[in-house]
């Protein structure tokens, strides 16, 4: 294990993070800008070193500070969390080249997986379904027209180097496509710096059901149950739970044997998460994989019981897998609300401010990830994520109603603050999330409900059971077993049968 980690990231996440490294025995060094110089990350670390302002780029993206603050505080790692560096190829082959580790799959097999395009062509060679699109990226209108005229729409033109929600445009219909195009495209080259899009077919009334997966260095990995992130907001998830209600056993097999099928394929290790879409049918296709700790990570420890940044830890460390499949046993349920400072009542338009008061719920089995406090300062510089609050229970409507308690017990109040905790309770009493037969559409549908007397909204049209044949995009060889430094070829950790993962 190292001996000092540094920590490039701020709020619960670097607190998480902090905290698992001083159970494991590891000295933290916390980077901050100056807007973060009071923050709870920054009293708790044993070392701080402050990296710029506090706008992001010349901070928390700063990735010549970050390494440079390694190097002179001593730290042998960087944790990047989520979000800002956390999934740039680019910042990992910097730290390498510095001797640093950085916690999270080799470089190469980041930028692979980063590219939309090029993951989706590695998946589908490793037999995971894609949506009906196009495997490559379309360097015209004239294309991506005939790509949507082929799945039928709606279809989503998606940026290849998209991520967390961005670089996504869903048109409806063919005479809508030419201008969504043009505009993903442009908008991609400003927030990426790389215009180029796909094209695959919108599954507007669909489940988001993403698999857990760890591996290590030496080809093992095991997956750690499904999680159910269907409530969302513009592609950003609000509640998210585990193990995904309502669906079959094979199809929670299914998820779960593809998914680290496809993380082993190309050579991942660490934590990280295979999502999908599943349809009415339960059909699943493959969206993307993250190759970070996922916010939503709690909801799977809860009913496993394992600490997944300790094992990530460990991972990064050169350990091999301390746990096999049949390790994985899943107890219950239990389910994460994020708590975001916006307004939901204007459009969720961020709400800033100084906390005057701040009460998290306690209580049996009740979570709360947060590094908000009396007197703390939100800033408008950064995400609005302000806690997430984790409950468990022995099923659905017992951890439903913890989660609502809990929820109500929360306490935030500050001058011009608001946060999203009156729209997550309405979400937990809705009819059709208790029954899990919610879909990524519910949100829309609570803030946007049907006039009376509207017709119904017709259904989409049936998806296609396979991709649409498409010239093959070309495909990296970035597997362990193709790795010069010569590393074993990966193969999954055996699995004590079929179900044994899945919550009795």
């Amino acid at each position: 294990m190292f001996d000092k980690l540094l920590i490039a990231n701020r709020g619960e996440i670097a607190l998480r993070v902090l905290r698992a490294c001083r159970e494991l025995g590891v000295r933290t060094v916390v980077v901050h800008s100056s807007a973060d110089a009071d923050s709870l990350p920054v009293r708790l670390a044993d070392e701080t070193v402050r990296i710029g302002p506090a706008s992001s780029r010349q901070s928390y993206l700063n990735a010549a500070a970050i390494v440079e603050a390694a190097r002179q505080t001593g730290a042998q790692a960087v944790h990047p969390g989520y979000g800002f560096l956390s999934e740039d190829a680019d910042f990992a082959e910097i730290c390498a080249e510095n001797g640093l580790t950085f916690v999270g799959p080799p470089p190469q097999v980041m930028a692979a997986l980063a590219d939309k395009s090029t993951a989706r062509a590695l998946m589908s060679r490793a037999g995971l379904p894609l949506p009906p699109g196009s495997v490559r990226t379309l360097p015209t209108a004239a294309e991506a027209l005939a790509v949507a005229a082929e799945v039928g729409y709606p279809v989503i033109v998606k940026a290849a180097a998209g991520g967390g929600g961005r670089g996504m445009t869903v048109v409806r219909s063919a005479a809508e496509l030419p201008r969504a195009y043009a505009r993903t495209r442009a908008a991609a080259q400003v927030a990426f710096g790389d215009d180029r899009v796909y094209v695959e077919r919108y599954l507007a009334d669909a489940r988001h059901v993403e698999v857990q997966v760890l591996c290590d260095n030496y080809g093992n990995g095991i997956h750690l149950g499904t999680r159910d992130c269907s409530v969302q907001r513009r592609h950003q998830k609000l509640i998210e739970e585990a193990p995904a209600p309502a669906l079959r056993p094979a199809t929670l097999d299914t998820l779960a044997e593809t998914a680290l099928r496809g993380a082993l394929s190309v050579g991942f290790t660490g934590v990280g998460t295979v999502e999908f879409l599943v349809d009415e049918a339960e059909r699943c296709h493959f969206l993307e994989i993250n190759c970070r700790i996922q916010v939503e990570h709690p909801v799977t420890e809860l009913v496993t019981g394992i600490d997944l940044v300790h094992e990530q830890l460990h991972v990064a460390a050169g350990t091999p897998l301390r746990l096999r499949q049949e390790d994985v046993r899943l107890r219950g349920v239990a389910v994460e609300c994020r708590v975001n400072v916006e307004d939901p009542d204007r459009d969720f338009a961020p709400a800033p401010g100084r906390l005057d008061r701040f009460r998290p719920p306690g209580g049996p089995f009740t979570r709360v990830d947060t590094h908000g406090h009396v007197g703390y300062l939100v800033s408008p510089h950064y995400d609005s994520l302000l806690a997430k609050v984790a409950v468990w229970a022995p099923d659905r409507d017992g951890a439903l109603d913890r989660l609502d308690r809990a929820l109500g017990e929360f306490e935030v109040a500050g001058p011009g603050v608001r946060t999203t905790i009156p729209f997550a309770r309405r979400v937990l009493r809705d009819a059709a999330f208790r029954a899990g037969r919610h879909t990524t559409a519910l949100v829309d549908r609570l803030l946007n409900p049907p006039a009376a007397g509207a017709p119904p909204a017709v259904d989409a049209p049936p998806v296609a059971d396979v991709v649409p044949a498409a010239e093959p995009a070309p495909v990296p060889d970035i597997r362990a077993d193709a790795d010069p430094a010569g590393r074993t070829p990966v193969t999954a950790v055996p699995a004590a049968g079929p179900n044994a993962w899945r919550n009795p």
